[in-house]
């Protein structure tokens, strides 16, 4: 077993994020006209990201994609890390690049020369705090096993793999070359189911990974009950404890439920004065509780970490943290 010098490397999908403030009716209209998923991610091409673009009331543009947010969350706990995604030689790409790196993540991917643009994440936040993503993926789908850098994966205690990335084939043998590369070090993999309508679209892919290929699972009530085609929350959990070495299972308000070789541990939410936008809540989730994971604290400080980290996400626009995650989990 080789040494880590890095607590996680992440591989996910490099995007740029578009955040605004949008009424009820916004959602409906564009529902009607496109097939707007509410509340979910719904994938688009570049025209329509185009056209929606100049639909949208200004908001904010940050460097995105849910596995970079946690990776950006757990640099902001003190934790060390790395990250793999594509981006295209473009000015959007190069300013995910700069703002990663100014986070102290390491992040060599070789950029798109040539095709698509660098992704972008239109998320439309209701007055219920809810996001409805619109996601082109652009140079981000690029991704591949060539990709995949064998040292930084050797040098991580774990690799998180972010399920939106599991559209595209070469994608999918990207995550199984990074798996390999992590268990031939002897070090764990973990996956995020990302969205149930992912799920949906994935389900025997993503249990074959889950099954096969990963230690730790984080997933949302609908996305573990979505995998398991079960109607009951805890009939999934318990299918999922079967199946691989820790699963951590989020509630929204409920908190948050972590399983792990038949013990339960329930991690009450973190209250908060108001939640603004719950756009990177389970992002943030997993940032808090890798990072505890890697320094050594029990499953339930881990939750702990993960609902400090998720609640103060919720309580502004963005999903990235605004404070230091390590001041406030002090």
């Amino acid at each position: 077993m080789s040494e880590p010098t890095l607590g996680v490397v992440a591989v996910g999908n490099a995007l740029v994020d578009v955040l605004t403030q949008v009424p009820d009716e916004f959602i409906n209209e564009q529902s009607s006209k496109y097939g707007m998923e509410r509340g979910a991610m719904t994938l688009i091409d570049e025209p329509r990201a185009v056209e929606l673009y100049s639909q949208m009331p200004k908001g904010l543009e940050t460097s995105g994609g849910s596995a970079a947010n946690t990776m950006a969350g757990f640099a902001s706990f003190g934790g060390k890390g790395g990250f793999i995604g594509k981006v295209a030689d473009d000015a959007l790409g190069r300013v995910f690049t700069k703002e990663i790196r100014d986070l102290g993540i390491d992040y060599n991917t070789q950029p798109l020369l040539m095709g698509s643009a660098t992704g972008r994440c239109m998320i439309l936040v209701t007055p219920d705090a809810h996001r409805t993503m619109n996601t082109f993926l652009g140079a981000s789908v690029e991704l591949s096993p060539v990709d995949v850098d064998e040292s930084l994966i050797y040098n991580a205690e774990i690799t998180y793999l972010e399920g939106y990335l599991f559209d595209r084939p070469q994608a999918k043998e990207a995550f199984i070359t990074a798996a390999q590369y992590a268990h031939e070090a002897g070090h764990r993999v973990a996956l995020t189911l990302s969205d149930p309508f992912c799920v949906d679209r994935h389900r025997h892919d993503f249990l074959n990974l889950v099954q096969n290929h990963v230690d730790i699972l984080f997933a949302n009530e609908e996305e573990i009950k979505s995998l398991y085609l079960q109607d009951n929350f805890e009939d999934a959990a318990a299918a999922v404890d079967k199946h691989c070495e820790i699963a951590i299972l989020t509630r929204s308000e409920k908190g948050a439920y972590i399983v792990s070789k038949g013990q339960h541990i329930v991690v009450p939410a973190v209250p908060v004065e108001k939640v603004v936008d719950t756009t990177g809540a389970g992002d943030q989730f997993a940032a808090g509780f890798l990072y505890g994971f890697t320094q050594g604290k029990s499953l339930e400080e881990c939750g702990k970490l993960g609902a400090i980290a998720a609640a103060e996400v919720i309580s502004h626009l963005g999903p990235r943290p605004l404070v230091k995650l390590a001041d406030i989990a002090a």
